[in-house]
């Protein structure tokens, strides 16, 4: 299993926490998401044999969230 922390600035409310641990919890290989909307961070574990941190940042942008860079 590996974890990433990723800063997506746009997060800013309940709404956006749910969009994202939805959209991104839905992908094969994500074990766990959690969104702080206070730091705007999100942490994400995967099986990096199914998915991988590219993927997870692409979920990211097409839920309207691109993280920054």
């Amino acid at each position: 299993m590996e974890s990433i922390t990723l800063t997506a600035p746009d997060i800013s409310c309940a709404h956006c926490k749910a969009t994202i641990e939805r959209g991104v919890g839905s992908m094969t290989g994500v074990e766990s998401v959690n969104v702080d909307v206070d730091s705007k961070r999100v942490h994400v574990s995967f099986d990096p044999a199914q998915t991988s941190e590219a993927r997870v940042i692409e979920r990211l942008d097409e839920e309207g969230y691109p993280i920054a860079s």
